[in-house]
């Protein structure tokens, strides 16, 4: 499709379409959902139409049409986004529309790490769904663009998967797409060329699996964008050996980012990794996540509060924490501080959380729950004691935290179950070996309201909000999840739609 300047997609625009030429809108039927070498066709020929949805007659200004999709619902135009978004565009939710994704679809193009302001912006409104084929179908927000996808709680924005779409997609499905990408210009560690001291403007490094994209700089504050009432399901794909898209990979993006209520369910990777960066989050749910639910690396920075996170029983650890993949001494150092957390584990294998690295991380009105062991701490540096020099904020910190899980404490050779409980126990209002009374699946029981709480997050940062409970999930009254997530066998949310269909 021709480059034209900045366009909204909105329903007054649909109504004018019959107006615009040739050059503006795509036929009906033209090409083919492409990512990759695998190709699907856009039309669900096999699925039938019962609902009372009709397909737009076809797409906006600078999309592709790529025929109609059908399910339960109805049927859709498939509105294909283009390879590269080179000026700024915005989706509407408009009615008999879905939009798509075909092979690696860039916002912007790298501005590298040093560049200030940003150029293009991608624009999603409330209850749009967008949607992959195949794992190389993936969204990249470039260092320098923006993202702004707003939903509401009770419209959401949902990035998922062509069977979803059709509505093939289980339970346990998942890896039936890539996933979404922001990259930006925050500091970072392990840079490319090598240095131990990371977090200048050409310390950057290479998103897994490609060889152009790339992310970090000097930008602390650094705005990649708006993420809030979002669903990404069904996602995540090994692009090469080692070497896998995650539901959401945050990439050097930095504080000015804004990211809260956003639900990652069944990525076959990681629900969440973070690469770096000083991004601050709040309002995770992350579910049936086949590798780590949480996963963070490359010297990130950062305040998480409100984190719900469900592993499926073939599932890795709920949260694993690095520092530097090169040296344990590689600087800026991972320093994490989590707030009011509920973790269920239900794999068989590994610990509930995993420290390594030399990462720094303090936990504060927690949850977690598990069938093995709750907690592995890993490497001397991981445990040193706090030293300016070298970006080392002391070993990990413990507050309000309860612990329900067969085992405590993993014991190794180079921290031992003994050293790892002396530091837990270093905390205030620390429960080892409780008993797990979470209803829901997460909701704060007996045993959980009777642990006093951390009192003084807002001395730590003014981004927390201070609580009187632990946990992410206070009591039955407490439903900040519901309404913009959705419900699948490993949690129920009480949203009243399940992961495996999609609004109308």
């Amino acid at each position: 499709m021709k480059s034209v300047p900045y366009y909204t997609i909105s329903c007054f625009a649909l109504l004018a379409l019959a107006g615009c030429g040739a050059n503006d809108i795509a036929s009906p039927g033209e090409g083919t959902l492409v990512g990759g070498t695998a190709t699907a066709t856009a039309t669900a020929t096999a699925t039938a139409t019962s609902g009372t949805v009709t397909a737009a007659a076809s797409c906006p200004t600078r999309l592709t049409d790529a025929g109609t999709i059908s399910n339960s619902n109805g049927s859709y135009r498939v509105c294909q986004l283009p390879s590269t978004i080179d000026s700024d565009l915005a989706l509407a939710k408009m009615t008999g529309v879905i939009y798509s994704l075909s092979g690696r679809v860039n916002v912007g193009t790298d501005k590298g790490g040093s560049s200030t302001g940003n150029n293009v912006t991608l624009t999603i409104d409330p209850g749009v769904v967008v949607f992959g084929s195949n794992g190389l179908d993936y969204l990249v927000v470039n260092r320098g663009n923006r993202i702004n996808a707003v939903g509401t709680a009770s419209s959401p924005i949902i990035f998922t998967s062509r069977a979803n779409v059709l509505g093939t997609a289980t339970d346990t499905s998942s890896g039936q797409w890539g996933g979404v990408v922001l990259l930006g210009r925050a500091p970072i560690s392990d840079c490319l060329t090598g240095e131990s001291a990371g977090g200048f403007a050409s310390c950057e490094r290479i998103l897994e699996g490609t060889s152009d994209v790339r992310f970090g700089g000097a930008t602390a504050a650094d705005n990649s964008g708006t993420m809030q009432y979002v669903q990404i399901r069904y996602s995540g794909f090994e692009l090469a050996a080692g070497s896998e898209l995650q539901g959401l990979t945050l990439g050097g993006t930095g504080s000015g980012t804004t990211l809260s209520h956003i639900q990652v369910h069944n990525s076959s990777d990681d629900g969440i990794e973070v690469f770096g960066g000083r991004t601050n989050m709040k309002n995770l749910v992350i579910t049936g996540a086949e590798d780590d639910s949480f996963d963070t690396d490359v010297g990130y920075k950062g305040f998480v509060q409100y984190l719900i996170a469900v592993q499926r029983s073939t599932g890795d650890r709920l949260l694993e924490i690095d520092s530097a993949n090169s040296n344990v001494n590689y600087t800026p150092r991972q320093n994490v501080r989590l707030a009011n957390f509920t973790l269920v584990g239900n794999g068989n294998t590994v610990p509930a959380v995993t420290l390594h690295g030399g990462a720094d991380y303090s936990f504060f009105n927690g949850v977690i729950t598990g069938k093995t062991n709750c907690l592995d701490v890993d490497g001397a540096a991981t445990v040193q004691a706090a030293d300016t020099t070298l970006d080392e904020a002391g070993a990990p910190v413990f507050h309000s935290v309860h612990m329900s899980c067969a085992t405590s404490f993993v014991n190794d050779t180079d921290v031992t179950a003994t050293e790892i409980q002396t530091l837990f126990n270093a905390g205030t209002n620390n429960t080892a070996g409780g008993t797990s009374t979470l209803a829901s699946v997460f909701v704060n029981g007996a045993n959980e309201t009777a642990v006093a709480a951390y009192s003084l997050l807002t001395s730590i940062s003014s981004y927390f909000t201070s609580t009187a409970y632990i946990g992410a999930v206070r009591n039955s009254s407490d439903t900040w999840y519901r309404g913009w997530t959705c419900d699948s066998s490993f949690a129920s949310f009480g949203s009243g739609s399940a992961c495996t269909s999609l609004p109308a």
